[in-house]
């Protein structure tokens, strides 16, 4: 088992922009260079960190996500159908959920945000070129190892409800919606797989929202079904992943938050959502945080159905601090001992042949990047 992704050592996607991309990206963003010379700078950089992947013997390659300005970019600002609002008053962002609270609580008065005002169509690529570009700096034989990140169809709607992520003259209910997305990303997944790509991950931040018993608590003042909406956002990624090929590995990595300098947004255990989750969720991964206690124990790892994987996030990326291999080897019996308790049917060299482990999130979920060198980063990933 192993020998196509997910490996038994993984990592989440984004790594840290080399210093020259870094100054290079904010003279782009103060409108001082051309978007060419930014291109050219991000060439070079995607270049050296397809080499530190390779120096530390990580088989999975991505770009490091080092294109994009925050994780989520590419999908539907390329998308016909979106407008982007630059000032939209926050009373239209749901308050229950944990980064639009601290909003709310800094006294945010509008955000930017991406409204869906019209039919939803992909009329072009959302990272085609990125693909094939790495493509390009790997061998023929490791171009399946090539992983493409991209965020979950929910990233907005969890901002904005069924009121308003979209206009409802065009779309009537989230299914609706949440099909046309559908039609979308299966249509990127198809031509990033007839290009040779097998390995995709999604990156969906709201999962875990719904470990916290904040947001469980403030949905129900709200009068919000979190049961219902919980299996709203799982039908969203299912209509995206159905009738994929059987060799395309796809991935569910669930993001408890890594904003600038790596804060997070949500905590509690995975048990309120994992029977549903592993068993519902047509995917054949699971990227699960567990770098803090905030995660919670191992327990929830009863519910993986034996055809599936958890990646273990046991190396966090928000602090320098290094993991050693006896802690992570500890950690790992850990979710051995978890997935076999009064479970006789699974073994335990099964359970460790459903088990990778990896970094818990990105190192730069948005280009500025978490408080960890290029160096802690080089060790991180050596570890695994």
């Amino acid at each position: 088992m192993h020998l196509n992704p997910p490996f038994r050592a993984e990592h989440v996607g984004s790594l840290l922009r080399p210093p020259v991309l870094l100054e290079k990206r904010g003279l782009f963003e103060q409108q001082r260079i051309e978007a060419e010379e930014l291109r050219a700078a991000e060439d070079e950089a995607v270049e050296r960190v397809v080499r530190l992947q390779r120096d530390v013997g990580m088989r999975t390659i991505t770009d490091g996500e080092l294109r994009r300005g925050m994780f989520f970019e590419g999908v539907f600002d390329n998308l016909e159908g979106m407008t982007v609002i630059p000032n939209r008053p926050i009373e239209t962002f749901k308050k229950y959920i944990p980064h639009i609270g601290m909003m709310y609580a800094y006294g945010v008065k509008e955000a930017e945000t991406i409204f869906c005002s019209g039919k939803i169509k992909r009329t072009k690529p959302f990272y085609l070129d990125q693909f094939n570009y790495v493509k390009k700096l790997v061998s023929a034989e490791d171009v399946k190892h090539i992983k493409v990140t991209m965020c979950s169809p929910s990233w907005y709607h969890q901002r904005h409800g069924s009121d308003f992520t979209y206009d409802l003259s065009v779309y009537k209910n989230d299914e609706e919606y949440f099909n046309d997305l559908g039609v979308a990303y299966r249509a990127e997944i198809k031509e990033l797989y007839d290009n040779g790509c097998r390995h995709i991950q999604i990156d969906d931040p709201t999962f875990c929202y719904f470990c916290d018993d904040g947001m469980i608590s403030q949905m129900e003042e709200a009068g919000v079904d979190h049961e219902a909406l919980l299996d709203t956002y799982i039908y969203a990624i299912n209509v995206c992943t159905r009738d994929r090929p059987s060799d395309l590995t796809v991935g569910v990595h669930m993001c408890r938050g890594n904003f600038k300098n790596g804060v997070h947004f949500s905590e509690g255990g995975y048990d309120r959502i994992a029977m549903k989750l592993f068993n519902k969720l047509d995917v054949d991964t699971f990227y699960l945080e567990y770098d803090t206690e905030r995660a919670g124990d191992f327990t929830p790892l009863k519910y993986l159905p034996n055809n599936k994987v958890a990646v273990l996030g046991l190396v966090t990326t928000k602090n320098p601090k290094l993991e050693t291999v006896e802690e992570l080897k500890a950690r790992v019996m850990e979710a051995v001992d978890a997935m076999t308790k009064d479970n006789p049917a699974r073994t335990r060299q099964a359970a460790l042949n459903q088990l990778c482990i990896s970094t818990q999130c990105g190192f730069a979920s948005v280009w500025e990047g978490n408080p960890v060198t290029e160096e802690d980063q080089r060790k991180k990933l050596a570890v695994l």
